[in-house]
């Protein structure tokens, strides 16, 4: 009878590594890696230490993950409760009072109903949720307890998210600007992802910082020096205002040129050769015959290849002129202007000012008044280069911003720099009558930034003015409407024009004139 042929065993298969063996494995091949990279033999101490280092180091590592996966777990599970959290407006409660942050005061224990942004979250356990709003007039902090913070919404809340909050709003002297919401109500209006605490932190640096500046300005220091510059411009208005000096529009494209041409911004206008105003001045002195005193607040533009802290390529230019006057009354002039809008701004805003420039005060009077040939002196007296030239200053030399700005801290007080030579004038400045080399021109330099005004006596000749085109090489047809200002009715008088953003930067004691615009042009910016 015939056997059946024996039958193979299946060959075995190596059973799969268990997870501690994998584990033991990258342990061993860390030991042995490091001690591989070691520049010398090593003893028999120096690997068990080395042995139990990276052991520690794994054992830590894998009780890190256990708890981030243990904090994802949890995450996970409030998430899936907080989608079945609903939240609704109590029927039964009084209609809310819309109201903005700035009002809320005057809805004292009422309930009220507040719309904005998000400005800081601030968690206390899992229960209670503090945010600060704003919507541009203030900020308030609002409390959400209960499920009100346990909804979904309040979850995935970020900051810059639009709400609207429902609640009574109490006094309360902790909270910013001594109001308190107590929310019964809340209501997601447009989300924020959490990318939004990546664009702009601690470690951007200023180029970034100005390519995210439409999120910059949320900040708060960027929207309260916002909201000054505003009050700013306001307070000179009303200046004017009691002044009865009229409020005109100028234009800003031109052909011709005011500051000198190198400074001019061209374009091809239909054709033709035409710029960006680098002044409104002319046009002013046109309205004079036609409504007296005048003013005019528009960009102006300057292509400076500069990116010094005091310099923009568009800046807002508050431009005046005054008819049948003499230089001290420009002089007394400017000096009341400077006076009355800065002791208006401390008086309606001065806790805002003092947060940015608690040294802030209204100046003394009379300014200092300081010829240029005096400054000179100073300058020569206290040991100042012209690092141009290589020695010390000279009659004739331009002073440039660095020595101009040290010599106005250390006097301390406004000075108005009076009397510059003609060489470095515009061609539309009157001379000095006792002296035909200068002219009756004027710098206002303020502490901390320096010149934040320049003013001249305007040339009222007809021929005068028609000498100074040919001195400076200007074509004068195209200032035909200018020179027929001296040709029907010419009248002395003089002008002036306020950098904006020089004041601001100088009353809220900003180091750099670019964080007192909105959005600043210079060199190599035009976005965003």
């Amino acid at each position: 009878m015939e056997q059946d042929p024996p039958q193979q065993q299946p060959e075995a298969t190596p059973s799969e590594p268990t997870p501690a063996q994998l584990l033991e494995e990258q342990i061993q091949a860390e030991i042995a890696r490091r001690i591989a990279e070691s520049e010398t033999e090593l003893s028999k101490n120096q690997k068990k230490n080395i042995d139990k280092k990276v052991r520690q180091e794994f054992k830590k590592r894998a009780r890190e993950e256990q708890l981030r996966k243990q904090k994802e777990e949890q995450e996970r599970l409030r998430l899936e409760r907080a989608r079945n959290v609903h939240i609704e407006e109590d029927p039964s409660l009084p209609t809310a009072v819309r109201s903005k942050i700035r009002m809320l005061k005057d809805h004292l224990d009422q309930r009220v109903k507040v719309y904005g942004w998000v400005q800081n979250i601030r968690w206390q356990g899992n229960k209670l949720l503090f945010l600060v709003i704003r919507d541009g007039s203030g900020y308030v902090q609002t409390v959400l307890n209960g499920q009100l913070c346990q909804t979904i919404d309040a979850l995935n809340l970020h900051r810059e998210a639009t709400v609207c909050v429902y609640g009574v709003a109490r006094a309360d002297e902790r909270a910013e600007g001594g109001v308190e919401i107590g929310a019964d109500y809340w209501e997601l209006i447009g989300e924020s992802p959490a990318e939004i605490e990546e664009r702009v932190n601690e470690a951007s640096n200023v180029e970034q910082m100005f390519d995210q500046r439409h999120i910059v300005i949320r900040r708060r220091k960027a929207g309260a020096i916002l909201r000054l510059r505003a009050e700013i411009i306001k307070f000179f208005r009303q200046f004017f205002e009691k002044e009865h000096i009229i409020e005109v529009t100028c234009p800003t494209l031109v052909q011709t040129q005011v500051e000198g041409g190198a400074t001019l911004f061209g374009f091809n206008y239909y054709g033709e050769n035409a710029f960006l105003t680098q002044s409104s001045q002319l046009y002013l002195e046109t309205v004079l015959p036609a409504l007296g005193d005048c003013f005019t607040m528009m960009p102006s533009y300057r292509a400076e290849k500069s990116r010094t802290r005091r310099h923009l390529a568009e800046f807002t230019h508050l431009e005046a002129e005054l008819a049948f006057i003499t230089f001290d009354d420009l002089l007394n002039f400017l000096e009341r202007m400077i006076v009355d809008v800065i002791r208006t701004l401390l008086e309606r805003c001065g806790d805002e000012v003092r947060e940015l420039n608690p040294d802030l005060v209204v100046p003394e009077t009379p300014f200092l008044r300081m010829d240029y040939s005096d400054a000179i002196k100073w300058l020569q007296e206290h040991g100042f280069q012209n690092e141009e030239e290589g020695r010390p200053f000279q009659l004739g030399d331009d002073i440039p911003e660095a020595p101009e700005r040290r010599m106005t801290d250390m006097i301390g007080r406004p000075i108005l720099m009076c009397r510059f030579p003609a060489h470095m004038k515009a061609f539309y400045m009157s001379r000095c009558p006792e002296d035909n080399e200068l002219t009756e021109s004027v710098d206002v330099l303020l502490p901390g930034v320096g010149e934040i005004v320049g003013g001249s006596m305007r040339c009222s000749s007809y021929n005068e003015l028609m000498s100074q085109f040919q001195r400076h090489n200007i074509d004068p047809a195209p200032y035909f409407w200018y020179l027929d200002q001296r040709k029907f009715g010419t009248t002395p008088h003089g002008g002036f024009g306020v950098g904006i953003e020089r004041f601001v930067q100088s009353l809220l004691k900003q180091d750099h004139i670019r964080n007192a615009c909105l959005y600043p042009r210079y060199m190599g910016r035009c976005t965003p």
